[in-house]
This record gives structure tokens, C-alpha cells and sequence, in this order.
């Protein structure tokens, strides 16, 4: 099992950590075994204030990461509450397990005095 935490290059103060199974031995060192597509996600308001960098779309691939030397990818997604002034991070992996992919959500509610900038259509 592996904890890594990932900084939302858009979003200053807003860290997401995931974990998720790493395979060890040989074959997972060279990249030859497959990782288990499930994964988990919790991201936090780690800054006392939140600071956008640009404005956001309302949907964004935030982070991408190769968890097999074949195909397989985990994907962290950033959508945009505007409603509630909700940040909130889905992680899914690329590659199908029983007819349906892996995801987890979490969501960081931001302060209303500081409105998410979103970009227009």
C-alpha cells in the first residue's frame, strides 16, 4: 500500500492524497506487474486561505499517473461545484475491472468570500 499526496497545480492550498495498492518484488519494480485499480482519495484544505491560479474549468484532469506498463492509468478529476462553491476530486482508473472502473470522490468546500473563478463556455 502507497500514500501519495498531490497539490492541485490550479488550486493553491489544496493537497489530495491517494492510496492504492503498489505490487513489490521484480516484476512491480520493473513495471511488469499490475497494480489493483482500486484507489482512494481524500483532498483537504491544507492553506489557511484557498488561491486560484486561473480560472477553472468545470471539469479537469488534474493528475495522471501510470500504474502498469500496460494501458492501465489513474486519473484525478477536479469538477467545480459552482452551486455550492465545491471543489470536488474523483479518482478512477483507465482500465476496466468486471465491467465497471474503480473510482473514490471527495469533495473541499471553499470559503463563500472566496468565489471559484470559472472559465466561460
Amino acid at each position: 500500500m502507497v500514500i501519495e499526496a498531490y497539490d492541485d497545480p490550479k488550486v493553491v492550498g489544496v493537497t489530495c492524497y491517494v492510496s492504492r495498492a503498489r505490487t513489490g518484488g521484480v516484476k512491480g519494480t520493473v513495471g511488469l506487474a499490475e497494480d489493483k485499480s482500486e484507489a482512494s482519495i481524500a483532498c483537504r484544505q491544507v492553506a489557511p486561505n484557498v488561491q486560484f491560479q486561473d480560472k477553472l474549468p468545470v471539469q479537469e484532469d488534474v493528475f495522471s499517473e501510470r500504474m502498469s506498463i500496460l494501458f492501465k492509468r489513474l486519473h484525478v478529476v477536479r469538477v467545480v461545484d459552482a452551486k455550492r462553491n465545491t471543489l470536488v476530486y474523483l479518482t478512477y482508473s483507465d482500465k476496466l475491472i468486471d465491467g465497471s472502473p474503480m473510482n473514490a470522490v471527495t469533495a473541499v468546500p471553499v470559503s463563500p468570500s472566496t468565489p471559484i473563478p470559472l472559465k466561460q463556455k
